[in-house]
């Protein structure tokens, strides 16, 4: 017994100091011809390092795909250490004759890894060999069994996927969280890994968006898992995607049910020290159907204009004391929580009084907490043309239903400018110089004149040119 224990430890002194080779990573093929009781398999080999992570091994009509299997290796030959991993997909063939194996690819540790395809020959039965009984090698007990095939249990999963939604029931306009995550309880010990999630994150979210709603994507990069506690079970949550949903009618948001696909292992029922201790299998979760209920609006007059959501407002203005003519810049700051993105700027009067111009918008949407929040500013010029006292609440007034208070709200400016100065009503503003050509007004004659004397005129000039002409000519000829 103390030989095994003692083993590991001279494994480690062998290895202290000895160099690391490069890292390979490469697809290896069996060979050309199998009998139809025997298997083919596609070995993906990393020298140097571990399989972190690799994508579907090819489906090949004519082959079955059984299930994968892994091994390692370590050497050490003239103080060099080399180590290799490999993934192994086992195929049984379907029947004899020439099964064609295309060109492939693998994403392997996040890199794309090509192998060239070629033609398979499945000959028939042969019979297998036993295990020769003498020639067993004592060390078999510890580092796992040959010729005796590895049994594997399957251990029931404490997992699931969900689609939840922080809202029930919401009214037209009103936004609300859809949350799509998978859960794995802290006491789970089926192994389970993701699989190809960028290709089913793509049918996904097809299923997922409604048609009839204004989205807001959290665009979730990288999946993160976070400690959260359900019905006092501790459980760690993988968001696979959210969104702020604001319906555009009153019809219901129905979330149909969704599927993802996992890696999940059996497990050895018997391990060993450098054996397969585990065998890939897929199994598909399937998340609940979700529908959330939508309500009209209550009655008003811009019932189908107004936003929807908790709104505050912040003004500014730099300056309130101004003459007549003077220009000042004031800002109508909407901030608060809904959709951002649908906000229109408040209607203004238009008044003899202060001249208004179109605004400069800008906008700010952020997503974090399971929330969206953002700010919408209309940035205005105004020109005052009377003297007075202007309060601005006159002018800038913005209606939105506020779903905290389940009624609707207006935000109103409290800004109150003061104008001195000469009323500006009468004054002739020339915004442009009109150019030389009127100029030539003050200094023309503006006597009339009748359509005959233009006539003459015009018979005159002609004869004038056709004079120039003939003279023209004949000098050219006589040169």
């Amino acid at each position: 017994m103390r030989r095994f224990l003692g083993l590991p430890f001279v494994v480690l002194l062998l290895l202290a100091g000895v160099t690391l080779q490069a890292q390979e990573v490469k697809i290896k093929l069996g060979p050309d011809q199998i009998a139809e009781n025997q298997h083919f398999t596609i070995s993906i080999i990393v020298s140097n390092g571990s399989i972190k992570s690799y994508d579907r091994f090819p489906e090949i009509p004519g082959l079955r795909k059984r299930g994968t299997s892994s091994s390692s290796s370590t050497q050490i030959i003239n103080g060099r250490v080399s180590s290799s991993h490999s993934i192994i997909m086992t195929y049984t063939p379907e029947k004899q004759g020439k099964v064609v194996i295309p060109d492939f690819a693998i994403t392997v540790n996040g890199k794309k890894v090509h192998a060239q395809g070629k033609t398979l020959t499945v000959g028939p039965p042969v019979q297998q060999r036993q295990a020769d009984p003498f020639t067993r090698d004592p060390f078999e007990d510890f580092f796992g069994r040959r010729g005796q095939p590895q049994e594997f249990v399957d251990i029931k999963e404490d997992a699931f996927l969900a689609l939840t939604t922080d809202k029930k029931e919401v009214y037209i306009g009103e936004g609300f969280t859809a949350t799509l995550a998978f859960y794995v309880a802290v006491a789970n010990r089926a192994p389970l890994q993701f699989y190809d999630l960028g290709r089913q994150l793509s049918v996904i979210l097809k299923k997922v968006k409604p048609q009839n709603c204004w989205e807001e994507n959290f665009n979730i990069e990288k999946i993160n898992g976070l400690p959260i506690e359900i019905n006092g079970k501790q459980y760690t949550q993988y968001k696979i995607y959210q969104g702020e949903f604001y319906p555009l009618n009153t019809e219901d948001i129905v979330f149909p049910q969704i599927g993802l696909e996992m890696i999940k292992y059996k497990v050895a029922k018997n391990p060993s020290f450098f054996g397969q201790n585990r065998k890939e299998g897929f199994k598909t979760f399937y998340s609940r159907p979700v529908t959330v209920k939508v309500k009209d609006l209550p009655p008003h007059p811009l019932k189908d204009q107004v936003a929807v959501g908790h709104f505050r407002l912040k003004e500014t203005i730099d300056k309130t004391a101004l003459r007549t003519g003077q220009s000042f810049a004031y800002t109508f700051n909407i901030y608060g929580e809904g959709n951002v993105s649908a906000i229109a700027p408040p209607r203004i009067p238009k008044s003899p009084d202060i001249e208004f111009y179109k605004p400069n918008i800008e906008q700010s949407i952020r997503r974090s907490n399971n929330r969206v929040t953002g700010a919408k500013s209309f940035s205005y010029y105004g020109i005052p043309n009377e003297p007075g006292t202007y309060n601005l609440g006159d002018y800038f007034q913005w209606v939105f239903f506020n779903t905290r208070k389940q009624d609707y709200d207006t935000l109103q400016a409290q800004v109150v400018i003061n104008v001195t100065g000469e009323s500006r009503k009468n004054e002739t503003i020339i915004a442009n110089d009109l150019g030389s050509f009127y100029d030539l007004i003050e200094v023309e004659d503006n006597t009339l004149m009748r359509q005959n004397d233009w006539d003459k005129i015009k018979i005159v000039a002609n004869g004038f040119i056709l004079l120039i002409l003939a003279a023209s000519a004949y000098v050219i000829f006589k040169k």
